[in-house]
């Protein structure tokens, strides 16, 4: 069969892998809470189990893009896999919150590589009329993954232990090793790019950096909220973890159905305008929060809708916001990808480690710390002029 009759099953190998690792985080966030009772520490230091695990991604971001400029992409690909897997299988046997917290790292930093592929496979097989789109596809399967993973999480939590997540991901890595191994005649080498830069020769363009830093803030600030959430509902709030999964759906089908305008409303009225009207959404939602979140309360009546309307800020910038920063870099895509992701990761990591400390407080720490982030990424977009 040739490369073209199976362009649908590379692209669920593509899309699978990047899953995988989003899955990473989104697919434990409901055993973060009870992991003190199994490995000791406390809430606090367990929530450095996500942190760690974003700061491995960020390093294997940079690492396997530089990786990939030098070595087969395929193969990488695979012992990406296979190491997510090992380190999985690892993590499951820790026998500390310490252990557990390094383990992550690792985790973290091998199970990046297919984010870092998946751009130039998916160039690679489709033509460049079409391959727009199937980002696109492959971006909407992605942000599928916050929503679904915590319900899985749940559900394994509850019939297995904190353990059987990471059994999980293990298992699937290996499956999608192997799929990818027999299919691997059969994925393209990624186009290389006529201006092939460094990593700070791209940071000298100040428009890009820009864009990126607006970017990753903003996404950075949701991330770090997200991290934050789950102990927060289980400890002073004195919720289920039920409810966490309410808020992933609530926000993530807001944040589809504004990804799905942001482009039709660019078009209309502009790219940076549009990406500065969702920015400034942001904080004016995280400090409707942080109000709220002073009464004591944690009502879902009140931050369902507050959530959506912070989900509708991101979705309508996020998918644009992060097109003009690749564009922006003139050229060598794989590596601005790999800095834009980076980036989000290593803010969301040091947020996350920040808020860590004042976990049991209350909401309040995580909405103010989310507004201050996604403040500076309103800040970042000023210098910066309309090229509509």
């Amino acid at each position: 069969m040739t490369t073209r009759s199976k362009t649908p099953l590379l692209f669920v190998l593509i899309a699978s892998g990047t899953v995988l690792g989003i899955a990473g985080t989104d697919l434990v966030l409901p055993a973060v809470p009870s992991l003190p009772g199994q490995l000791g520490g406390s809430i606090e230091i367990a929530q450095l189990v996500l942190a760690a695990y974003a700061f491995g991604t960020l390093v294997g971001l940079l690492a396997f893009g530089e990786l990939g400029a030098r070595f087969d992409p395929r193969k990488l690909l695979i012992w990406s896999l296979v190491l997510f897997g090992l380190a999985s299988l690892a993590a499951a046997e820790s026998p500390s919150i310490e252990w557990l917290i390094a383990l992550r790292f690792a985790q973290g930093a091998f199970g990046s590589g297919p984010a870092v592929f998946a751009p130039g496979f998916i160039q690679g097989l489709y033509p460049h009329d079409k391959a727009a789109a199937a980002m696109g596809r492959l971006g909407s399967v992605e942000s599928l993954a916050p929503a679904l993973a915590p319900i899985a999480g749940a559900w394994l939590l509850e019939f297995g232990g904190w353990e059987i997540s990471f059994v999980l991901l293990a298992a699937l890595s290996a499956l999608i090793a192997a799929a990818v191994f027999r299919q691997r005649a059969h994925f393209p080498r990624p186009r290389q790019m006529e201006d092939h830069h460094s990593y700070l020769f791209i940071l000298k363009n100040l428009e890009f950096l820009f864009y990126a830093l607006s970017q990753a803030l903003s996404l950075g600030a949701l991330l770090v909220f997200v991290f934050g959430l789950p102990a927060v509902l289980t400890g002073p709030l004195d919720r289920g973890i039920e409810d966490f999964v309410i808020l992933q759906v609530c926000g993530i089908s807001m944040f589809i159905l504004a990804a799905n305008s942001s482009a039709r409303l660019a078009a209309k009225f502009g790219t940076l305008k549009i990406i500065r009207t969702g920015t400034a959404i942001m904080p004016c939602a995280f400090l409707a929060i942080f109000a709220y979140a002073l009464t004591g309360s944690g009502s879902l009546y009140v931050l369902v809708p507050l959530w959506a309307v912070l989900n509708l800020g991101f979705g309508i910038r996020g998918p644009i916001g992060f097109h003009r920063a690749i564009s922006a870099a003139r050229g060598d895509h794989s590596r601005a990808a790999a800095i834009v992701i980076a980036a989000i990761l290593g803010i969301a990591a040091l947020g996350t480690t920040a808020v860590a400390p004042y976990i049991s407080v209350g909401l309040w720490p995580l909405a103010i710390a989310g507004a201050v982030i996604s403040a500076l990424a309103m800040l970042s977009l000023v210098p910066l002029k309309s090229l509509d």
